[in-house]
C-alpha cells in the first residue's frame, strides 16, 4: 500500500495505526514526548527517507530495526522526531529580562553562566551569548547548549546559518557579532569567532539523569514542557531547577506555564521563575 507523492517525486509506504502508536510509544520512552493522534504526517515527513534509505517497504520493517537496542538507526530516529523550530531572539522579553537582570545585577560569582537547555540548532544560546557579550563586555561568562539530536548539536557548533537568519538579529548585534560567509561558506551568516571559547554545545537527553553540569544563574527551558505529560513536566523542572544557584532563574515558554509543578520557584514574571528554596550547597 502506497500514499501520494512526499514532496521529492518518490511514493513511500503508509504508516498504519498499530505503527503509529509504537512510533509514539518509542519517542515517549526515549525522550518524554507525547506524540498524540494527528502526528502520522509528521512521521511519516520525517521518517520516509529512512525507509527509502535503506530499502524497505513498510514502517513495520523500520520498527524492527529500532527494537534492536544497538542499531545506531534510533539515535537517527529520535533526531528526526524531535527536532523543533527556532530562531534567533525568539521571545524577546527573555532576553530583555536577561539583559536586564545582568546590567542591574552584576553577578558578583564568575563565570555568569546561562544554560540553554534546549538549545536546537543553537540559535538560541547564541542569541544568550550577544545578550551576555553586550551588556557584560568586561565579565567571564559562559553558555551551555544542549539538545537531544545530536544533528542539531552539529549544526549549532558549526555556527551557520542562512542569511536570512540575520533578520531576527538586533541590527547592532548583527553588526557586532556576525560575519557574512565567503568562499565555501558564501550564502551563510557565520558567528563570531570570538564565541568559540563561551558556548559549547553537547547532546544532552534531558528526561535521563544529569550529568555534572555545575551551576547556573539562569537556565532557559522553552518551548519543551508543551510536548510532556504532567508526570514528565514535573520530574523535568525538579531535574533542571536544582542545578541554579539560590535566586537564580528558570525561563520557560510564554504558552508554558508551571502551575502546580513549581516546587522551590517563585513566578516574578509571566514565563519567568525565581528559585527561592534556599538550595544546597553551591560550588
Amino acid at each position: 500500500m502506497t500514499e501520494p507523492m512526499d514532496g521529492l517525486g518518490a511514493f513511500h509506504p503508509a504508516l498504519t495505526r498499530p505503527e503509529f502508536a509504537w512510533i509514539a510509544d518509542f519517542v515517549y520512552t526515549r525522550t518524554g514526548i507525547v506524540m498524540k493522534e494527528g502526528k502520522q504526517n509528521l512521521v511519516t515527513g520525517r521518517l520516509a527517507r529512512r525507509l527509502r534509505h535503506h530499502g524497505l517497504n513498510s514502517y513495520t520493517e523500520y520498527i524492527d530495526r529500532l527494537k534492536d537496542p544497538n542499531n545506531p538507526e534510533i539515535r537517527l530516529a529520535i533526531d528526526l522526531l524531535t527536532t523543533n523550530e527556532t530562531y534567533f531572539f525568539r521571545e524577546p522579553k527573555h532576553f530583555r529580562f536577561l539583559r536586564e537582570l545582568m546590567t542591574e545585577r552584576r553577578p558578583e560569582r564568575s563565570p555568569v553562566r546561562v544554560w540553554s537547555a534546549a538549545s536546537s540548532s543553537g540559535e538560541e544560546a547564541y542569541s544568550i551569548a550577544m545578550t551576555l557579550a553586550d551588556c557584560l563586555p568586561a565579565t567571564d561568562w559562559e553558555v551551555f547548549g544542549t539538545d537531544i539530536s545530536s544533528r542539531m548539536v552539529q549544526r549549532a557548533r558549526s555556527g551557520l546559518y542562512p542569511l536570512d537568519a540575520a533578520d531576527k538579529i538586533p541590527r547592532a548585534m548583527l553588526q557586532k557579532y556576525c560575519l557574512r560567509g565567503k568562499a565555501e561558506i558564501d550564502g551563510y551568516l557565520a558567528i563570531h569567532p570570538v564565541f568559540s571559547t563561551r558556548v559549547k554545545f553537547e547532546r544532552l537527553n534531558l528526561i535521563e539523569p544529569l550529568p555534572a553540569l555545575g551551576y547556573f544563574e539562569v537556565i532557559f527551558l522553552r518551548n519543551v514542557m508543551i510536548y510532556f505529560d504532567l508526570d514528565t513536566k514535573r520530574a523535568l523542572v525538579q531535574r533542571v531547577s536544582s542545578l541554579l544557584r539560590p535566586g537564580g532563574f528558570l525561563l520557560v515558554g510564554h504558552s508554558e506555564t508551571l502551575n502546580g509543578i513549581q516546587e522551590g520557584l517563585t513566578l516574578v514574571h509571566p514565563s519567568i521563575y525565581r528559585r527561592t528554596d534556599g538550595s544546597p550547597g553551591t560550588p
